[in-house]
Parts: structure tokens; C-alpha cells; sequence
């Protein structure tokens, strides 16, 4: 772990509500798929939550920036990624984490809900980028089609590698499209989509209580503790 300052290369509007901002590296930054940064606008002042916050990384070890993404708000924090300018230096602590992929994981499965997504997007990143022969399913679900991050990020994967199964979960309203699933991640919807999931290793990243759900879902369904990898993000 260590501290780096880095250069605002870009901002990418993900949905109506979600931004992705990437840094240029100067040097190379070890860090695995899965794992988050503290970003620090207030060097002075370490404990300040309202400037100093996690995000996961949202591109793979294998590129040449880094991307970090948020559901913006009018936090304090927010507004200072929202006025970020190109060259603009920023603190990044990094990296954190150990709910992490592992090259050697042949089956793997995301339950995931909103922006819990981020750090999927930097390991299915990673798998296309080695060419990898992982079998991923993921079931990411989201209140309105609308508010689907990575959404074209996804379906191009899933288009050039069989191996990747993305599912579509919509809560508030039912879906236009058709390759959308209106309703909850839940038992049946779990036995309907990843029918083998005692076989993978299973992410879940997100909010607390949504990380808590879909683990007591999967110990629930005959799920081991040892298959089950989350990282609660708090603060967000």
C-alpha cells in the first residue's frame, strides 16, 4: 500500500446519475481486480470522511490509467470529482482490499446490485484483457433499466466471450427490454439463472445491507462461507 498523486485524464458519464473519472499512471500500479482506493481531497485533515473516501477500481491492473466511479450526489466529495479538470492532481491511498479474483478461478458469480457493480467491471475487464478462461455469471440488478452502469461494457463482453453470462434484474418498474428480468434476486431467480452456483466462487459488493441479503440468500441455498467473498461499501 502506498500514497500517489495522479493526474484527471477524463470523465465518463456512465448513467444519468453515475460518473467514472480516470487518472493517467506515471508508473506502474500493482494492485488486484476487485480491490479500492481512498481517495483524499483533504491532506491536511486524514479523518475527514466528507472529503477522504473508498472507491473501488473500475478498470483492470492491465491498463494504462486508472478508473474509479460513483453514483454522484451533492456531497462534498461528489462536487470536488465533479469539478476535477484534466491534469488536475488528486491523492489516491492504494491499493486496499482482499475480496479479490484470483487467476486461478475457473467459475465465478456476481450478485450484485447498483453501483456495487465497479469492481465486477474491473475483473471482467481484467478476464477479457488476459484472455482467461473463466466462467463468469453475473446477476446485477438495479432499480430502472435507466440506472444500469457498464451496461454496453457488458453486453460487448458477453458478445465475444461465451464464458460470460450477464443477467439483468430490475426492482421498481417492469422493463422494456426483453433481456431484462423484472423483479428480485431471490431463490428462484437464482435456481432459474446460476443453477450452478455451489460450483463457483461468489462475489457480493455493495451497500451493507445488500451484501447481507445475498449472502444469508446464499448460505440459504446450501452455499459454503468459504465460496462467498464481499466487500461492504460504506460511505459511498
Amino acid at each position: 500500500m502506498k500514497e500517489i498523486g495522479l493526474s484527471f485524464l477524463e470523465k465518463i458519464v456512465r448513467t444519468r446519475t453515475v460518473e467514472s473519472f480516470r487518472f493517467q499512471l506515471p508508473q506502474a500500479l500493482d494492485f488486484i481486480p476487485g480491490q479500492f482506493s481512498q481517495v483524499i481531497f483533504d491532506e491536511l485533515n486524514r479523518d475527514n470522511k466528507e472529503l477522504n473516501k473508498y472507491l473501488s477500481f473500475s478498470s483492470s491492473p492491465t491498463k494504462k490509467y486508472i478508473e474509479v466511479t460513483k453514483r454522484l450526489s451533492e456531497s462534498k466529495f461528489s462536487q470536488r470529482l465533479n469539478v476535477l479538470k484534466v491534469n488536475d492532481e488528486l491523492l489516491f491511498k492504494t491499493p486496499l482490499g482482499s475480496c479479490v479474483f484470483q487467476d486461478s478461478y475457473k467459475k465465478i458469480a456476481f450478485l450484485i446490485g447498483g453501483i456495487g457493480i465497479t469492481p465486477v467491471i474491473s475483473i471482467i475487464e481484467y478476464i477479457m484483457d488476459k484472455k482467461l478462461d473463466t466462467d463468469v455469471c453475473l446477476i446485477y440488478s438495479n432499480r430502472t433499466e435507466e440506472e444500469i452502469a457498464f451496461k454496453n461494457e457488458l453486453d460487448g463482453w458477453k458478445l465475444k466471450n461465451k464464458n460470460i453470462k450477464v443477467s439483468y434484474v430490475v426492482t421498481d418498474c417492469p422493463p422494456r427490454e426483453a433481456t431484462c428480468i423484472f423483479g428480485r434476486i431471490d431463490e428462484g431467480l437464482l435456481k432459474k439463472y446460476m443453477c450452478d452456483m455451489s460450483q463457483r466462487v461468489i462475489f457480493t459488493f455493495g451497500p451493507p445491507k445488500m451484501v447481507e441479503a445475498m449472502n444469508n440468500l446464499c448460505l440459504g441455498m446450501g452455499c459454503s462461507k468459504e465460496q462467498i467473498k464481499t466487500e461492504q461499501f460504506i460511505g459511498y
